[in-house]
């Protein structure tokens, strides 16, 4: 039968307090840390979540468990650090678990009741993107000559050809398998952050970065054939993966490879609690170029609403096909240079180009800035040693006039280098600095909340499990009253 929902959030807190009246009487006797957990969920309303949810169940069968309670419990799970097996135990011992997720002490679900309550929460009957059964990849990632440096791209399609392909796709939220976890997540979290002023979306810089996900400690595939049978042993022949969404790649920070994902995450940057806005799991071999474009545009069609104004990336981005984009949508890039890619280019015959796009002189020294047009979209740079009263002091003068030699230049020649603004100025580096959010982002749910502890083995249970601490993101950075307002409750008289 469907679920039956009464009260709402009103009667979620009713059946709080009077059960934190009947086993916790004294407020003293919790700690200050389980506390701040406790006062955040008393105020988050999740009645969305039951009334979304009621065309998922069937009319016909048991009474099941009411929606919201489930996707409180799960979210209380991760923000205690235990595994949904121990956690379903737990709400049978802890009375402080089972009444903050809503239910009767004694009455609480099993662990195949949460399962069930997943499988709810992802929109398809495969629990993966991929079929299990597939051909072996034979290019495979490259351990990269440097320690720290990250792996060549091992993609057949350039960058320019992705942004190409993704700029005219049309992408509905509809048709991902992800779609019910987004929607709750969006209704509940992200709108409520946006209500609360955290995030702007009418002029949203993001920041993006790219992150291993380590799922197994070795691929795991077995034959299907009768090749090895008959002494082959190194056929093409299609294999048996039991995580088919997932391939080996390089870890950079660890500096080895591993199996799993590369989770891309777009990060508001210009909010103070570096707050999530989108996640896409990729395969670990794609590179952070390709793991964007495939990111942002599914970002841009999910959330028509936000307006991107500013891009925030590394190095690993630097392709001229982001200039591209961002000089026909009116995007202003903030993409750190990658030296491999060229940077000491020629430029005006006798020049050459720094690594923050200043011109530097046949002598080797940086030009100043000296100004701009913004009508014409070029900048402008004079010799370092020229002096309007003196001339110029340089032993060999490109030029005889005492202004020096002056050199303009124009961001249509090369977009890439020129930036707008510069990368020498204070306020590329000032909005440069905010890039690090992402990092910041993504360090909480690896380490705060232990992202990888996951042990799945199906992008359904990764998902769920990255879009509920998405959810504990944002519930995070909402501001508490002073002073908690259960703790007074419990102490008056009932």
């Amino acid at each position: 039968m469907l679920p039956i929902i009464t009260g709402g959030h009103s009667a979620y807190q009713k059946h709080l307090l009077e059960q934190m009246r009947k086993y916790y009487p004294d407020p003293s006797t919790i700690s200050r840390a389980t506390w701040d957990i406790i006062d955040r969920f008393w105020h988050l309303d999740l009645s969305f979540t039951d009334e979304f949810m009621q065309d998922k169940y069937s009319r016909f069968g048991p009474k099941p468990r009411t929606p919201s309670c489930m996707q409180r419990s799960l979210l209380l799970s991760i923000a205690f650090k235990i595994a949904i097996t121990e956690w379903a135990a737990q709400l049978k011992l802890n009375p402080l678990f089972a009444i903050l997720s809503g239910f009767e002490f004694g009455d609480t679900p099993g662990v195949g009741t949460f399962y069930d309550f997943l499988n709810r929460l992802w929109d398809s009957d495969s629990d993966n993107f991929s079929p299990h059964v597939k051909p072996v990849k034979k290019k495979k990632v490259k351990k990269p000559k440097q320690k720290g440096e990250k792996a060549e791209s091992v993609e057949k399609v350039t960058v320019d050809q992705l942004f190409t392909r993704l700029e005219s796709s049309v992408f509905s939220i509809d048709a991902e398998p992800y779609s019910s976890l987004f929607q709750i997540y969006r209704k509940e979290f992200l709108d409520k952050s946006v209500e609360k002023g955290l995030i702007s979306p009418e002029s949203l810089a993001i920041s993006g970065d790219g992150t291993p996900v380590v799922t197994s400690a070795r691929e795991r595939k077995k034959r299907i054939c009768d090749c090895a049978n008959n002494g082959i042993f190194d056929c093409d022949c299609d294999r048996l993966f039991s995580q088919p969404d997932c391939d080996i790649g390089w870890d950079s920070s660890r500096d080895r490879f591993y199996h799993g994902y590369d989770l891309y995450m777009l990060v508001a940057s210009d909010s103070e609690s570096d707050l999530p806005i989108f996640p896409l799991l990729n395969k670990a071999s794609m590179h952070d170029s390709h793991a964007f474009p495939e990111t942002f545009f599914r970002m841009k069609s999910f959330l028509p609403e936000f307006h991107v104004s500013k891009w925030l990336l590394d190095a690993a981005h630097d392709a001229m096909a982001y200039y591209v984009h961002c000089r026909k949508n009116g995007i202003t890039p903030f993409i750190d240079l990658n030296k491999k890619r060229g940077i000491q280019v020629p430029y005006k015959n006798d020049f050459t180009i720094g690594e923050d796009g200043v011109p530097i002189c046949r002598a080797g020294r940086r030009m100043h800035h000296d100004g701009s047009e913004p009508s014409k979209c070029r900048y402008k740079f004079r010799c370092p040693l020229a002096s309007r009263k003196h001339g110029c002091s340089c032993e060999n003068p490109c030029s005889d006039s005492k202004y020096g030699r002056t050199v303009h230049v124009a961001m249509k020649d090369n977009p890439r280098l020129f930036n707008d603004p510069p990368r020498d100025s204070k306020e590329w580096k000032l909005e440069y600095n905010a890039r690090t959010s992402s990092e910041r982002c993504i360090k909480r749910e690896k380490i705060d909340f232990k992202l990888e502890d996951g042990k799945h083995r199906s992008s359904k249970m990764w998902y769920c499990r990255l879009y509920h601490i998405l959810m504990l993101q944002h519930l995070d950075a909402w501001d508490l009253p002073y002073e908690s307002t259960l703790q007074k409750l419990i102490l008056q008289t009932a």
